[in-house]
C-alpha cells in the first residue's frame, strides 16, 4: 500500500504557505519516511523543489478571517480540501494544515490504524493541558472535528465523506442557515464536521485520532529551542507573561507569524 502526505499551501497577502508547507515537508520526511505532495498556485520550481509531486490549482478563497497575530482580517485561501481525496496519488494520504508542525512520529499511530478515516475530535491549549476549546459550533452546539490533520484510505466511505463535503461547500449558505453558524465564511472544520455526520447517520460513533490536538493559540509567541523543540510565550490568567518548552511535540500553530519567522531562521 502506497502512503504519502498532501498540503494545501496558497499564499495570501500576510503569510507563506508555500514557504511553510516545504519547511514542513523535510520534517515530515525526516519523522514519517514518507513522500509529501503539495497543492498551490504556486508556479516557482525552485520554492517547489522540497515536494515529491506537485498539484497546480486554483487559489480558492473560502473568504477572509481575522488573524489575531496579525491583528487584522486575512484572506483565507484554503476551501479546496474537498478535492484531496481525488487528487491524492497514494492509497493512504495523511493531509495536514501547512501550518500542523511535525515534531515527533506520532502520526505513525494513525497511519497505522486500520481505520479508513481518522481526524482530530478534541483540541487543547498546550499552556493548559486540561482546557479543550471549539468543540462544538453552530446554533445547536454541534460535535466538531478538525480538518487540520486527516487521514483517509481510499474506500466507498472516503467517497461518502469528501463527497458530502463537496456538496455541503457548494450549498454553504443553506448549511450556515441549518445549523446557525454565526459566519457565513466557508470554514473546512465545520464541513467535514456537518459531513462526519452525514456519513454516520448523526450517531456520533465516529472514530478519531485518540488523543487531543495540541494547539499554540494566535496570541501567543513561539520561538525556536533547536531542533523539534520550541519556547511558548502568553499571559496567564494574572496577565503575567509566562513561558513554557515542548520538545518532541506536533502542534497546530493557530499563529502564523512566529512560525514563518522561525521557518526563516531555519533556512
Amino acid at each position: 500500500m502506497t502512503t504519502g502526505a498532501l498540503i494545501f499551501a496558497f499564499n495570501n497577502e500576510h503569510t507563506d504557505y508555500v514557504g511553510m508547507a516545504a519547511w514542513n515537508a523535510r520534517n515530515i520526511r525526516r519523522h514519517l519516511n514518507i513522500p509529501v505532495a503539495i497543492v498551490t498556485d504556486c508556479t516557482d520550481h525552485v520554492r517547489l523543489c522540497d515536494f515529491d509531486r506537485v498539484f497546480e490549482s486554483q487559489a480558492e478563497s473560502g473568504g477572509s478571517r481575522w488573524f489575531e497575530d496579525y491583528q487584522g482580517r486575512v484572506t483565507w485561501y484554503n476551501a479546496g480540501r474537498t478535492e484531496a481525496a481525488d487528487l491524492s496519488p497514494w492509497d493512504q494520504t495523511l493531509v495536514l494544515d501547512a501550518d500542523y508542525v511535525v515534531a515527533s512520529d506520532n502520526l505513525k499511530f494513525v497511519l497505522d490504524s486500520p481505520k479508513d478515516f481518522l481526524c482530530f475530535r478534541k483540541s487543547y491549549d498546550l499552556t493548559r493541558p486540561t482546557d479543550r476549546f471549539l468543540e462544538t459550533f453552530g446554533r445547536g452546539k454541534f460535535p466538531m472535528w478538525w480538518a487540520t490533520v486527516m487521514m483517509f484510505r481510499q474506500s466507498p466511505q472516503v467517497d461518502f465523506i469528501f463527497g458530502s463535503m463537496k456538496m455541503i461547500k457548494a450549498n454553504w449558505q443553506h448549511y450556515v442557515d441549518l445549523y446557525g453558524i454565526e459566519s457565513t465564511t466557508y470554514r473546512n472544520d465545520y464541513a467535514l464536521s456537518i459531513a462526519l455526520g452525514i456519513v454516520h447517520g448523526h450517531s456520533l460513533t465516529i472514530d478519531s485520532i485518540p488523543w487531543p490536538m495540541p494547539t499554540v493559540m494566535p496570541e501567543y509567541v513561539v520561538e525556536s529551542a533547536g531542533q523539534d523543540a520550541y519556547y511558548i510565550k502568553y499571559r496567564n490568567s494574572e496577565n503575567k507573561y509566562k513561558y513554557i518548552s515542548i520538545a518532541n511535540t506536533d502542534f497546530h500553530a493557530m499563529g502564523k507569524m512566529h512560525l514563518e519567522k522561525i521557518i526563516a531562521s531555519a533556512t
